[in-house]
Parts: C-alpha cells; structure tokens; sequence
C-alpha cells in the first residue's frame, strides 16, 4: 500500500506542477491545437484555437517518474514483467499520438497521421503488446469477466482478441476526448478501480491465479496514471490551459485495455469504462443511422457534441459524464466485489 500511496503521490506533484513548465515549452514552440471547422456550431472556437495541445507528455512523465520512485523507496516492490509489459503499450501508443499530434501541428490542420498511418501505429504497438503478454507475462489465455472463464482462445485466440481490445480502448477514449476535463477526470476514475482491483488480486494472489508481485505492480502503475491524471486535470479543467492530444488519449485508453488484459478483468472492463463505450456506440449509431436511413439521431457525434449543439453548458456537459463515469466504475466494482465474496475461503 505504501508503494501505491507513494506512486499516486509523486505522480500527482509532478504533473501538477511540471504541466506549466510543459505549456511555456509548447507556446514558445507555437505547437497548438488546430480547430476543425466541422465542429459544433456552439463550440467555442476562437477560445479553443491556439491552446497547446500534447500535453499527455506531461501525464506520461509524471506517471513514469511516479511509478519508478515507488520502487525506489520500497525494496519489497520490484519491477514486474505485467508492468513491463503495460509500460511497453502506453509509451508505444504515446508516441504514435505524440507524431499524430506533432504532424498536425506541424500542417496546421487538426488532422495528423493519415488513417492508415494511425492505425497501422496502433497495430505495431498492440502486436507487440499482445506478444509480450503471451511470451514474457504468460497470461492466462482463457476469456474473463472477474475470473478466468471456462472458454480457452488459445494462443492464436487470445493473441487477436488482445489486439482488439487495445484498439477498440484506445480509439475509444480518443473520441472521448472533445471537451476540457472529460477524458482526465473520467480515466483517473477508471484507474481507481484498477488500483481496487489489482490490490485486491494481490492479496489474495490464489483465489485469482496471479503471482502477488505481478499484480501489486499493476496497482502501481493505475496508482500513478490516477495521480498524473489528476493533476493534469488543475491545468485541463475549463477552460482548459493545454490539452493532453492524441498523445495522451492513445496512452490511456492502451493503459486501461492492457490492465483489463493483464488483472484478467477484460470483459469487465467495457463496464468499468463505460462512459467510453457510450460515445464510441453514439458515432457508431450516427453512422448507421446517416448511411443506412439518411437520418440522424444525433445534431452531432460524438454524444458530448449533440447536448452542446442542444445549448448545455461544456461544464454542464463534462460533470455530469463524469458523474455517469463514477457510476459505471463503481457498478464494475460491485461486479467484482460480488464475485470476490463468492470465491471459497477469502472471506473467514
């Protein structure tokens, strides 16, 4: 518990106060963020236009820095090869939305890396993940919700349903990330419940099948992400001083699939995450909606966009999907509560 209270700590402090030095750097570099002219008509442009963007630097670093002075203070604590494993995911994804970010700055527009070249990124990435996972952590290949499943994918099996979770997260918290705070304050949420999770597994390594180690420095790694988020959310609040970018968004939602995949918590994970799974179903209902019945059912997509179009405030807006974040995360946590008190013998 010491190395998680340290790694949330150090990692909050951090991208509290290193965000500004961060910011300085971006304007004196002009790289700011390019408003597409599609957006809604409420949206505030002439604000928004200019504001530094890549600030998901910042979350990374002081995540980073984080986790390792959580090691380096506690000597119980050693570097385990699911953390391996999670930072190999998060700061490959970085960089392909840092270039995302880099290139559309650069062009001064706000579109980066051509479709193919993002998810072909993505997809080197989550290979590479996926094989780690496989090789290196020897994670258990069977389907999950809270436990391990009778359905075995097998190598093959669980190696492409691993691409598609990291894939699906990743472009889902990237849609997500519309307005000031939404995607910050939602994904340090997310990360609680993994901290809850992987402590938990810790604990009681036997009932889960999980080696202690491996699942204590999962924790440690959701602890710092939480604490980094948190303090990026001081500069990314409305109105927002800098935005985190693709670089941030790709991160996080890698990060939140690949702890899904590693604590075996995977089909779990779409409730705990559920905020991200509504807007990613509201492009895809539009989409479906325009091309198959020439209708809408949304003014705009994603869904943050259609209730700003309807005139709500974007405060409005980014509290009330973090209260709808809140709820699906501690109805996920109920979920594995519910399953944790049936496991015979954790609780005397």
């Amino acid at each position: 518990m010491i190395a998680v209270l340290i790694a949330v700590s150090v990692a909050f402090f951090v991208s509290v106060f290193g965000t500004p030095f961060l910011i300085r750097i971006l304007r004196a570099r002009n790289i700011g963020q390019q408003i597409r002219d599609d957006g809604p008509i409420a949206h505030p442009h002439e604000r928004k236009a200019g504001t530094p963007t890549m600030g998901g630097i910042a979350i990374i670093i002081a995540a980073f820095l984080g986790y390792l002075a959580s090691h380096i203070r506690t000597e119980a604590i050693k570097f385990a090869d699911t953390a391996i494993a999670l930072w190999f995911l998060i700061l490959g994804l970085a960089f392909v939305g840092w270039l995302d970010d880099y290139l559309g700055v650069r062009r001064a527009r706000n579109l980066g890396l051509r479709k193919r070249g993002k998810t072909g990124g993505i997809l080197i990435v989550t290979v590479g993940f996926a094989m780690l996972g496989l090789e290196f952590v020897r994670v258990s290949t069977h389907l999950s919700f809270t436990r391990p499943l009778d359905l075995d994918l097998g190598t093959i099996g669980w190696f492409m349903w691993a691409i598609a979770v990291v894939y699906a997260t990743a472009n889902a918290v990237n849609i997500t990330d519309g307005l000031d705070g939404l995607v910050a304050g939602s994904a340090a949420l997310v990360f609680a419940a993994f901290i809850v999770i992987a402590f938990t597994q810790f604990r009681h390594p036997h009932a889960y099948g999980v080696v202690a180690a491996s699942s204590i420095d999962v924790a440690v790694v959701a602890a710092a992400l939480m604490g980094a988020c948190v303090g990026f959310l001081w500069w990314n609040a409305p109105p927002a001083k800098v935005f985190m970018g693709d670089t941030g968004a790709l991160a996080l939602g890698g990060a939140m699939a690949g702890m899904g995949l590693l604590t075996k918590t995977d089909l779990l994970l779409p409730i705990i995450g559920g905020l991200y799974v509504l807007e990613t179903a509201s492009v895809i209902a539009q989409v479906i909606s325009f091309r198959g019945f020439g209708r809408r059912i949304l003014r705009m997509s994603p869904i943050h966009h259609h209730f700003e179009i309807l005139g709500w405030p974007e405060s409005t807006i980014i509290v009330r999907f973090w209260i709808l974040a809140g709820l699906a995360m501690a109805l996920g946590l109920g979920f594995f509560y519910a399953d944790f008190i049936r496991i015979p013998g954790v609780i005397e």
